[in-house]
Formats: structure tokens, C-alpha cells, sequence
């Protein structure tokens, strides 16, 4: 694709986000920015929560990873519906009830204030390092298929890119990223469409023969029920269940939007109906990861050794302009609808929950303007080391430890809900910082230690049942409780 080009599909998405900015953020206040007036229809929420969802990792990783594990990554997906469930089921009710804008007011409410701030500094901690990560992968390729043929440097292509993603969120806020959000769920699921009629024009195929090459294909093997293997089925589906609860019911960035819907019932639907959309979305994901590795093999044309590539290099070199220009698209959106959402969510949890903005009678909207603009130079600067680091492996595990904090969330949410015993709310902040750090030391001698076992996904859980532990060793009894008050 010329760079020309490139540019052209790029100004024409942010020119798209910015009409849309311009009429969703219309006497936009605080509340708009934080909560959307809790206005925002739940099919809209529903609709685009698919496109946040599916990151740009995951629209490029998972088309290729079925040429490593198949169709396994499914076992977690059914995961990730029971974990759906629980957070309609559960945290939906009890947020609502609750009436927050932040989700972490609840820890102040059942713990006290220093587990409030010790649930919300790790999840600004996190989502800076994991916003900041996808937002650098996404400004690679951006430098890749257009800034180098310019000779631009890679920071002026951050700094472009970030402050694009302001200009539309700096207003509106969760209301205008609930409407974007719809627009990138479009092109994601519109550029797997389009690669897979290009598929079956060039191998001159029917549609009929497309269900039949899917599944008759080894790959589209769903169940492992080796223990031993890292794609086990139990070990998958635990995982989804653990991770959906803690990466998306007790992460703001994704809560915001669903608690921007008018009731509870509407939220509730808004998560069914998503998860179900959701579900069958990555089944096409995996579909046309079967189809790419059958267009490659009969074409003649090199597997590369990263699986990560393929999608990339078949959608952008062999399946024509149009598909070019959509994954394009895609990839943007799946980077960008990320990245907003981020940034919002970590503007307010800052002002809600470190600054208590609510409070405040003067200068309200000047606070939460200042504080968008300091994340989004922060979110910057943490992308310019990632790049001046220059070792993927390096990088790749920064984002791994950012994973761990949401342990700790994990584990004082679930002792909140499934104990009413007082703890300690001093000793707080020590349990939720030794719980990774313990982790990571495990994770990282597990090998050794228990006779070559490998930690997966569950590490999340032996995070948050440490911190629950912790929690116990620091109970404080109501008597004690009553003698403080």
C-alpha cells in the first residue's frame, strides 16, 4: 500500500471520530465525561464493548495462534462467558446499588480509604502500562506503513497519534468513546468479513466448501485434555472465567461503559448480549485463521515464523486494496478504541478517587482537563521508553508485571464479597504490594521448584488468593472495629 494512501484511510477514520465527538460532547460536564448521564442506550454499550474487547493484539494474534494451538483459545472464550455472567450476576447490582462512578469506592466503603487508594493506584499503575503498550504497538505499524516513507521519527508519530486520541475524548469523554466505540467494532468485524470473501474469490471457492474446510481442519481441534499442556481445557477455562472477572468486572476502563447505562436491568443486558456477540465474534476470528493458513499453503507462500505476521502480510501483499485498506482500519480501531477508553478511565479514577473531584465547587472541569492532559503526556513518555528500551522481551514482560495488579484486586474484591469480616485497612497497601511481588518470584522459579511445572493464566489466582490470605492474617475483630470508631 503507498503511503499516500495510508494516510488518506488514516485522516478519514480520525475525521469520522471527530464528527463523532463533536455531537456527542454537546454541553458535555463532568457527569458526561465520567458517566455519560447514564444515558447511553445498553445494544449500543453492547455493540461496542466488542470492538474495545478485541484488542489489536488479539485481532492480529489469534487468527495466527491457531497454526500453534488450534482452535484451544475457544476453551478460554467459554471461560470468559461464565466470568461475563458473574459480573452481570454480581458486580452489576452491587455497583448500581453502590450509585458509583468509580469502582473502587467500594473498597473505601467496606475496607476504609487506604484500601480505596491502594485498589485505585493499581489500577492507574496497570492501565498506564497496558494502554501505553497496545498504544505502542499500534504506532509501530502506523510508523512502518506510513512515517518512515516521510523520514519522521517515531516519537513525532506518538506524539501525533496520542494527541489525535485526545483531541476527540478531551470533551465528551465515556460519551463519546461509547459512540466511537460502535464505528471500531464495524471495521474489526467488517475486515475479518472482507478477508474471508477474498479467500474464497481467489481460491474460487463456495461458501458452502468454507464451513466444510474449517471443520474438517486439524486446527479447528477445540479441546485439550492433556493436563500437562498450557492449552488444558480446565486450566483454559478457569482462566477465562478469573481473568473476565478481574481484567473487565474490576477494571474501570471497562466498567465505565457499562455503568453508563440507565438502570441495572439495561447493564445486565448490555453484558449478556455483548458476550454472546462477543463469542461468536472470535469464533470468526479462529475461522478465518483456518482459512489463512489454507491460502497460504495452496498459494505457495512462505508460513512466516511469527505467527503474528500472517494475517498482516496475506491481508496487506495478497487479498487486494480493499482488504488492505479495512485491516487497516481494523488495526487502528482495535489500537485506538483501547487507548481512549484507557485514557478516560484513568482521568476518572484520578479525579474520583485520588482527587475526590465531586467535592470540589470551583474548577471542576479545569481539574479533570488538566488531569486528562497529564496522563495523555504520561501515557507518551511511558511509550518513548518502551521504544528506547528497543528489546521486545524487555517490553513484553514490563506488560506481564503490569498483569499481576490486578491480582490484589482480584483478591480484595472477593474477600469483600464472600467475607464481612473488618480487616486492618493500615496493613492494606503492604498485603496488595507483597501479593505480586510473591507471585512474581513464583512465577518465575515454578519451574524448579515444582518439578517443572509452568504457571499460565492462574497465576492470576495464586495472586489473589495470597492477598486474601494476607487479608485474613490482618483480620480485625468487631470489637476492635467499635473501640476505633
Amino acid at each position: 500500500m503507498s503511503p499516500i494512501l495510508v494516510f488518506g484511510v488514516i485522516a478519514g477514520y480520525f475525521a469520522l471520530l471527530l464528527v463523532i465527538s463533536h455531537y456527542t460532547s454537546k454541553q458535555a460536564d463532568n457527569n458526561t465525561f465520567f458517566t455519560a448521564n447514564r444515558q447511553s442506550p445498553w445494544f449500543l454499550v453492547a455493540y461496542g464493548m466488542v470492538g474495545a474487547t478485541l484488542s489489536g493484539v488479539t485481532f492480529i494474534s489469534v487468527p495466527g495462534e491457531v497454526g500453534n494451538s488450534n482452535w484451544t483459545y475457544l476453551q478460554f472464550v467459554m471461560g470468559n462467558m461464565v466470568g461475563y455472567t458473574v459480573i452481570a450476576l454480581v458486580l452489576i447490582p452491587l455497583f448500581y446499588k453502590l450509585k458509583l462512578i468509580s469502582i473502587y469506592e467500594y473498597l473505601k466503603d467496606r475496607f476504609g480509604q487506604n484500601s480505596y487508594y491502594t485498589g485505585a493506584t493499581f489500577f492507574l499503575i496497570s492501565q498506564t502500562i497496558g494502554a501505553s503498550f497496545r498504544l505502542f504497538l499500534a504506532a509501530l505499524v502506523l510508523q512502518i506503513a506510513f512515517f518512515d516513507a516521510f523520514g519522521i521519527p517515531f516519537w513525532v508519530t506518538v506524539l501525533i497519534t496520542i494527541a489525535l486520541i485526545w483531541i476527540y475524548t478531551f470533551r465528551g469523554g465515556i460519551k463519546t468513546i461509547v459512540w466511537t466505540d460502535t464505528l471500531q467494532t464495524t471495521f474489526l468485524l467488517l475486515a475479518v468479513v472482507i478477508s474471508i470473501f477474498m479467500i474464497v474469490d481467489q481460491m474460487e471457492l463456495k461458501f458452502t466448501d468454507v464451513f466444510s474446510i474449517v471443520a474438517n481442519s486439524e486446527m479447528s481441534t477445540i479441546f485439550d485434555w492433556n493436563w500437562r499442556s498450557n492449552t488444558a481445557f480446565f486450566k483454559s477455562f478457569l482462566a477465562g472465567i478469573f481473568i473476565t472477572i478481574a481484567m473487565n468486572g474490576l477494571d474501570q476502563n471497562v466498567m465505565q461503559k457499562n455503568l453508563t447505562c440507565k438502570n441495572k436491568g439495561e447493564a445486565q443486558k448490555n453484558i449478556f448480549w455483548f458476550s454472546i456477540v462477543f463469542f461468536f465474534s472470535t469464533v470468526l476470528f479462529l475461522a478465518l485463521g483456518v482459512l489463512l493458513y489454507k491460502f497460504a499453503m495452496d498459494q505457495g507462500i512462505a508460513i512466516p515464523q511469527r505467527t503474528d505476521d500472517l494475517y498482516p502480510l496475506l491481508a496487506l501483499n495478497h487479498f487486494g486494496i480493499l482488504a488492505g485498506v479495512v485491516f487497516l482500519l481494523g488495526i487502528i480501531a482495535a489500537a485506538f478504541s483501547s487507548a481512549d477508553s484507557a485514557l478516560t478511565a484513568l482521568t476518572t479514577s484520578f479525579c474520583v478517587d485520588i482527587l475526590d473531584i465531586q467535592k470540589k465547587e470551583k474548577n471542576q472541569k479545569k481539574t479533570r482537563l488538566l488531569v486528562h492532559i497529564g496522563f495523555t503526556i504520561l501515557m507518551f513518555l511511558v511509550i518513548i521508553a518502551f521504544n528506547a528500551v528497543n528489546d521486545s522481551s524487555v517490553v513484553s514482560a514490563v506488560f506481564k508485571v503490569a498483569g499481576f495488579t490486578y491480582g490484589p484486586l482480584l483478591g480484595l474484591f472477593a474477600y469483600g464479597l464472600l467475607s464481612k469480616n473488618p480487616v486492618r485497612d493500615k496493613w492494606v497497601p503492604l498485603v496488595c504490594i507483597l501479593s505480586p511481588v510473591i507471585s512474581v518470584i513464583l512465577d518465575f522459579n515454578s519451574e524448579t521448584w515444582f518439578r517443572g511445572y509452568q504457571f499460565g493464566f492462574e497465576i492470576l489466582l495464586v495472586n489473589a488468593a495470597i492477598t486474601m490470605v494476607g487479608l485474613l492474617a490482618i483480620y480485625r475483630s468487631k470489637a476492635e472495629k467499635r473501640l476505633s470508631e
